[in-house]
């Protein structure tokens, strides 16, 4: 049988929605660390059925955000600085090399990771710390796409969410380094849009390796 489909690409179902709203609940601190989630309570806090909470709550320990418990629950994960730095151990393996790529392509979506820049600095100026870092995630991901690997490119999407919530519960609380990283971010972005891989690969591992050092 011959067959010729096109793709479909990703739709935003009422589990994304859900997961969406749940992720941000636990990054801004709604949600606390070993905070067990109800499946009926969240479904009707929501105002949807149990069935996209319950797709959102499997999709959201698969990210690491979520852990089981003894008594067979999900409840918010507690990060230790040990769980941070391996995550960012795993992040200095793969996006350094992943931003020289980006660096070599002139397809890399620079714009965007640009814009992402500007929305962080605004919510640096608002104090809106949850945004902050969310715009910061946005920069990162816009940059480390253009290295034309999906299979890098998926790696690091996985590390996203137990970076954010590293961010958010551990690393600002102990040492708040977002202008100091602000101002790292504008000069790999330049190295990326100027096309100086090597300067994007090492200025990228320097950043990452600042957090590993804080952690150690």
């Amino acid at each position: 049988m011959s067959l010729s489909l096109p793709p479909l690409g990703r739709s935003t179902t009422r589990s994304d929605l859900v997961a969406a709203s749940i992720r941000t609940a636990i990054l801004s601190g709604q949600l606390k660390p070993d905070e067990v989630l109800v499946e009926r309570k969240l479904a009707d806090l929501l105002g949807v059925s149990k069935t996209p909470v319950r797709e959102a709550l499997i999709a959201l320990t698969s990210s690491g955000l979520l852990t089981p418990t003894r008594g067979r629950g999900l409840a918010v994960r507690r990060l230790e600085d040990a769980d941070v730095r391996r995550v960012y151990e795993m992040r200095v393996l793969l996006e350094p090399w992943a931003a020289g790529r980006a660096a070599e392509s002139p397809t890399t979506d620079v714009e965007e990771a640009a814009r992402a820049l500007d929305e962080a600095a605004r919510c640096a100026q608002a104090g809106d710390r949850l945004g902050l870092m969310l715009a910061n995630r946005r920069f990162h991901r816009h940059l480390y796409a253009g290295c034309d690997n999906p299979l890098v490119v998926t790696a690091l999407d996985d590390l996203q969410d137990l970076t954010a919530l590293g961010i958010v519960t551990l690393l600002w609380e102990q040492w708040p380094t977002w202008q100091v990283e602000a101002g790292e971010h504008r000069d790999i972005l330049a190295a990326v849009k100027d096309h100086r891989p090597e300067a994007a690969e090492k200025l990228l591992r320097e950043h990452i390796e600042s957090s590993i050092k804080r952690l150690a």
